[in-house]
């Protein structure tokens, strides 16, 4: 029987993934209001980083001589590290924009077997046979998942090539999170790669934006944005995957997935077939697979 801290990471672990699944429908409905990326992009880094900002000055209140402080070089490794993030952001929402949000979060989910491919190439590591398994497993599950053998609907590229580069810039984040800034608070970590992230995303809009900021996004979606993307999922998911073990922790947060399904499903009316759903478990079932220790069962 797991003990009561495993039973509360894993509540943890699954609020922040929920949270995070919800996401893409938002930037969708923002979307049918006229909001530009660019403005959906910025309203989230501008706000995340002004709750990011209070949280750190709650915690620094409460705990002044216990906050190990960060030093110039771990703002600027986990800066750079965050301009990966902002590129998430951008990529991923572009790809909302293409195509359905259930295709789009089906393409984000290939950080599993583009993971195991950076870390072969950066530790020159073969993967275990588990390993491979299970990308493998993944790779069909996405096949399934996007119903391109029977769908009828044309997938805009642009929006598949966006919703591959999310993954790979989602996988970069991951790789250097889990490295970088250790020592310090993970309130201090998330703010300074939300800078890192906010360059990029104040690059691309001063790329993209033709026309006139509506400030009104901030108060009608920006709140909601930052809150699921920026600011809940990695306070929930840090407190939480210390208590649960990266196995189980990775394994709970591939909620995310059906959750993103399901927002699509009941607000936006996509429609989601059963062979969607069986390449959905698929992917559900690669990831389990992935953080299964068969040795130790």
């Amino acid at each position: 029987m797991f003990k009561n801290n495993t039973f509360k990471g894993v509540f943890l672990v699954a609020a922040g993934a929920s949270s995070f699944g919800m996401l893409a429908t938002f930037v969708k409905m923002a979307y049918t209001e006229g909001y530009s990326t660019a403005e959906v992009t910025i309203s989230q880094f501008i706000l995340g980083i002004a709750g990011m900002l209070i949280i750190n000055g709650f915690q620094k209140a409460k705990n002044k001589n216990e906050i190990v402080k960060a030093s110039m070089k771990n703002v600027f490794q986990l800066m750079l590290a965050g301009t990966s993030m902002g590129l998430t952001s951008v990529f991923y929402y572009l790809a909302v924009r293409y195509i359905p949000v259930s295709i789009a979060i089906v393409l984000l989910m290939q950080t599993v077997w583009i993971g195991l491919l950076l870390e072969m190439i950066l530790e020159k590591k073969i993967p275990s046979t588990q390993k491979i398994i299970a990308a493998g497993v993944v790779l069909i599950g996405t096949l399934l998942a996007t119903n391109i053998f029977q769908n009828k609907i044309q997938l805009d590229w642009r929006g598949l090539l966006m919703g591959i580069l999310a993954a790979c810039s989602f996988t970069t984040t991951m790789f250097t999170a889990n490295r970088i800034g250790l020592g310090i608070s993970s309130a201090q970590r998330s703010l300074y790669m939300l800078f890192g992230g906010a360059i990029i995303v104040l690059i691309f809009a001063i790329a993209t934006q033709n026309t006139a900021f509506h400030y009104e996004i901030l108060l009608k979606w920006g709140i909601i944005l930052s809150l699921f993307g920026t600011i809940i999922p990695p306070m929930l998911m840090n407190a939480g995957f210390p208590l649960t073990g990266i196995g189980l922790g990775s394994i709970v947060s591939a909620l995310e997935l059906p959750v993103s399904v399901l927002m699509a499903y009941f607000l936006l009316h996509e429609k989601v077939v059963l062979i969607q759903w069986i390449g959905i478990v698929l992917i559900i079932l690669a990831i389990i697979i992935m953080n299964v220790n068969l040795k130790k069962q």
